[in-house]
């Protein structure tokens, strides 16, 4: 569970790039939106600076089941590159504050975390589906933007205000220093 608020955490603040990340992809699926072959990744585009995640559910006798399912999937991989994220903004976070009063145990910020990242990923959208004919199989992409994430942040009384005003004025820096270590 700590995880996956971690990942939504991280994917919010990786959506402040300022590029797309292309992600090499070994799917091949032919006649497949670029989304389904690329994946699960973080771009910065006229959109905003997002989180993209890429779910998949084979058939399974009932569509509703199967496009939930996709959907489900398609959040969780939201979750868990918000939570890398959130892990490395947490860590830059702990080295700037150095010691003394400011610093917050990591233990807190992780439970803080956990809570907003559960949060963040009510927030997160489904933006497109996509079925392919010959496998029958769904494809979902889940979209989180980094600006939703800070403002939940922002929002949250119980979050560490240290954390939440780093976030806010060095989680783009974070976010696009991440996007160049991927490519």
């Amino acid at each position: 569970m700590k995880h996956l608020i971690a990942v939504g955490l991280a994917v919010l603040l990786l959506a402040g790039c300022s590029g797309k990340t292309l992600v090499e992809s070994d799917l091949g699926v032919k006649g497949a939106p670029d989304w389904v072959n690329e994946g699960t990744q973080i771009l910065n585009d006229k959109g905003g600076r997002l989180f993209h995640g890429v779910g998949q559910a084979p058939q399974m006798g009932d569509q509703s089941l199967q496009i939930s399912t996709a959907d489900n999937r398609a959040r969780a991989e939201v979750a868990r590159i918000l939570s890398s994220f959130i892990e490395v903004v947490n860590r830059d976070y702990a080295s700037a504050a150095g010691s003394g009063q400011e610093i917050v145990s990591q233990q807190s910020i992780s439970r803080q975390i956990e809570s907003l990242t559960k949060t963040n990923l009510s927030g997160a959208e489904i933006i497109g589906h996509w079925r392919d004919k010959k496998t029958g199989n769904i494809y979902a992409i889940a979209e989180l933007d980094l600006e939703q994430v800070k403002q939940i942040v922002a929002a949250n009384q119980d979050m560490n205000q240290g954390f939440g005003t780093f976030l806010e004025t060095r989680g783009t820096n974070v976010f696009d220093r991440q996007v160049e270590e991927v490519k």
